[in-house]
């Protein structure tokens, strides 16, 4: 019977490389619709994309990374200190995953609106 800190710890390895994997597929996709955006589109349309793409692809990729720390922290090192790493790193992720919004979509994550209503104000 396999014990349940073994389950997690290879269910935390497994969101970490699929983490690594989605931002490196995202970097990748978001560099060849970049490459075939820029045949028919002006610099500023494809920069745009480009970072548009690039950022939700690290976006998806933190939310990976930070569901392995939490794994790890509460099924395979429980102590104080592991929980204060977490709390550190998520901490860190959440201030990253802000700021890539914000450069993205040129709005805070809370504030309201569709994407096709969504102007550039950071309030």
């Amino acid at each position: 019977m396999i014990s349940i800190e073994l389950f997690a710890e290879v269910t935390a390895r497994a969101l970490e490389a699929l983490g690594i994997g989605v931002i490196a597929a995202g970097a990748l996709y978001a560099t060849l619709r970049a490459a075939l955006m820029a045949r028919t589109a002006r610099g500023r349309e494809v920069f745009s994309a480009y970072r548009r793409l690039l950022g939700r692809g690290i976006l998806l990729g933190l939310e990976f990374l930070v569901a392995a720390d939490i794994i790890t922290t509460v099924a395979v090192e429980p102590s104080f200190r592991s929980v204060g790493v977490l709390g550190i790193i998520v901490l860190i992720r959440t201030f990253l995953s802000f700021t890539l919004e914000v450069e993205m979509t040129g709005r805070w994550p809370w504030q309201g609106g569709t994407e096709e209503s969504k102007e550039h104000d950071i309030s």
